[in-house]
């Protein structure tokens, strides 16, 4: 059974796209591409249809991580098709909890980096889009930061499963 995974921010073209193609990267180089499924979007429309910012792409590119990606909005719906729903900042975390119909689907969103234990007390990614390219470097190394921790959070979400 495949494990669905959904980054969240505001226009899906900064943060989660950057945080759905790092997450992807560590899930194949884990070996579990055929039981993880990642995906982003945002809490919002305005950038429907579009691929990520070109600050995205181009300090997603200089790692070495793919981005291709097209921006679309959350959906409540999917709650019931995703098993874990992350939100990049606690303003994310308070819509997509609003937008939960039950207790159940509320529990499946966390903040991205609740899994780096390096994080601190502030775990919020911070939107780089009104900022400098600079912005987008640091976001790449929150994202990264957290992704080692989530996928290990996953890892033992499948092992239960599997159990």
């Amino acid at each position: 059974m495949t494990f669905r995974v959904c980054f969240v921010c505001t226009g899906n073209i900064c943060r989660s796209p950057m945080a759905e193609s790092v997450f992807r990267a560590r899930v194949a180089e884990a070996g579990l591409e055929g039981l993880v499924e990642v995906d982003s979007a945002g809490t919002g429309d305005w950038h429907e249809g579009e691929g990520a910012d070109p600050r995205t792409v181009a300090v997603l590119d200089e790692h070495g991580y793919g981005s291709d990606h097209v921006a679309r909005r959350f959906e409540p719906s999917w709650f019931g098709r995703l098993d874990l729903v992350i939100a990049l900042d606690t303003g994310h975390l308070k819509a997509l909890r609003r937008l939960a119909t039950t207790e159940e689907d509320a529990r499946k969103v966390r903040l991205l980096r609740s899994y780096d234990p390096a994080a601190g007390a502030d775990l919020d990614v911070p939107d780089p889009y009104y900022g400098a390219r600079d912005g987008f470097a640091e976001c790449l190394e929150m994202v990264e930061g957290a992704s080692e921790g989530l996928l290990a959070a996953v890892r033992e979400r499948l092992e239960g499963r599997a159990a």
